[in-house]
């Protein structure tokens, strides 16, 4: 748990770390990162895929947190946050300093994100099967009021798929045709049910476009981010070892 008083001034915490950060320094800020409740698997499996999204592809900044054409992203995956928390803080989110304290009472960064505490976190998450549903949200939002640039992105891990609430909205956001929506699975073999043809398959039969690829590979995992998929939402399907390789 952590303390909603928590003071996020920057001087309380000094300045964000500002100097480039390599994605080979990232281990490293995980590292600084401990505790018996850390969920390492589940934040390892996510690494490679949120980096090339926030180092490539996003279009949000430390700066543009609170612009309205900033693009979104969702971590619905939200009970590893570990490399999510090391991401943000090697953008400037956040100085690196954080993260020793993760999990701690009095630190922001707790073992699940709090929109409210953590600067660039778009959502509260950690229950299951809501993330992809409020992305759809997100993308109706921005459509109603007329923004077609923001992109939506929301990771969800494979056995999120067993919860109904995200086979409700793949299927409606496949019909209304919202082509700002983008769903990242992290797939390591942890869903209890699956399809014939694999996880994009049941987002292919719902109306978007989708493509599996190796998750570890940055070249392959940035081409399926930038894909066109004109008049359809997209999914990329990120294939990791499974979690207990």
């Amino acid at each position: 748990m952590t303390n909603a008083t928590a003071d996020l001034s920057p001087s309380a915490h000094g300045p964000a770390r500002i100097e480039p950060v390599r994605f080979d320094e990232l281990p490293g800020l995980m590292s600084l990162m401990t505790g018996d409740e850390k969920h390492g698997p589940a934040a390892t499996s996510t690494l490679d895929a949120v980096w090339v999204l926030y180092d490539r592809v996003l279009r949000v900044s430390p700066d543009s947190v609170s612009d309205p054409e900033r693009d979104r992203f969702l971590l619905s995956k939200g009970h590893g946050p570990m490399a999510y928390y090391a991401v943000l803080a090697a953008k400037g989110f956040f100085p690196t300093d954080w993260l020793p304290g993760f999990g701690s009472y009095d630190s922001p960064l707790g073992h699940h994100p709090d929109r409210m505490l953590v600067p660039g976190a778009e959502i509260g998450s950690g229950s299951l099967g809501h993330g992809l549903p409020l992305a759809v949200g997100t993308a109706l939002g921005l459509r109603a009021q007329g923004r077609p640039e923001p992109a939506v992105w929301v990771l969800i891990g494979d056995a999120e798929l067993d919860e109904g609430s995200n086979h409700e909205a793949l299927a409606y956001a496949g019909a209304a045709g919202l082509d700002r929506l983008h769903t990242l699975v992290i797939d390591n073999s942890s869903a209890t049910h699956g399809w014939r043809g694999g996880i994009a398959s049941r987002f292919q039969a719902a109306g978007w476009s989708a493509t599996t690829v190796d998750g570890r590979d940055h070249q392959a995992l940035y081409e399926a981010y930038s894909a066109p998929h004109p008049g359809r939402p997209h999914a990329v399907v990120a294939r990791v070892e499974p979690k207990d390789a």
